[in-house]
């Protein structure tokens, strides 16, 4: 199976949650932050969405940051995944 975004929506993979803090301290799952950073895995077609044309910037591959309450999570198997709105995406990352 696999998932497809339609219209101006972006499917992300989140990165790994950080088990240690800076200075050594080891996280629990509770306490570790959701991180807001993410690849691109898959970017819907754009077009005319709520009577306005757009054009999609991000591409599959491109590491991201997005809006920290935005998206929707979903399960495919045992990976996880964020479909967000293009708009939600803050940055790209570069390196």
């Amino acid at each position: 199976m696999k998932i497809v975004p339609l219209a101006d929506r972006v499917l992300l993979k989140q990165r790994e949650a950080e088990e240690t803090t800076k200075s050594g301290i080891i996280l629990t799952s509770k306490t570790q932050e959701k991180p807001q950073e993410a690849e691109v895995i898959a970017v819907g077609p754009g077009g005319l969405v709520d009577g306005k044309e757009v054009k999609m910037t991000v591409k599959q591959g491109d590491m991201v940051i997005y809006s920290k309450y935005s998206g929707t999570e979903v399960k495919l198997g045992e990976e996880e995944y964020t479909i967000v709105k293009q708009s939600d995406i803050l940055s790209l990352v570069e390196e």
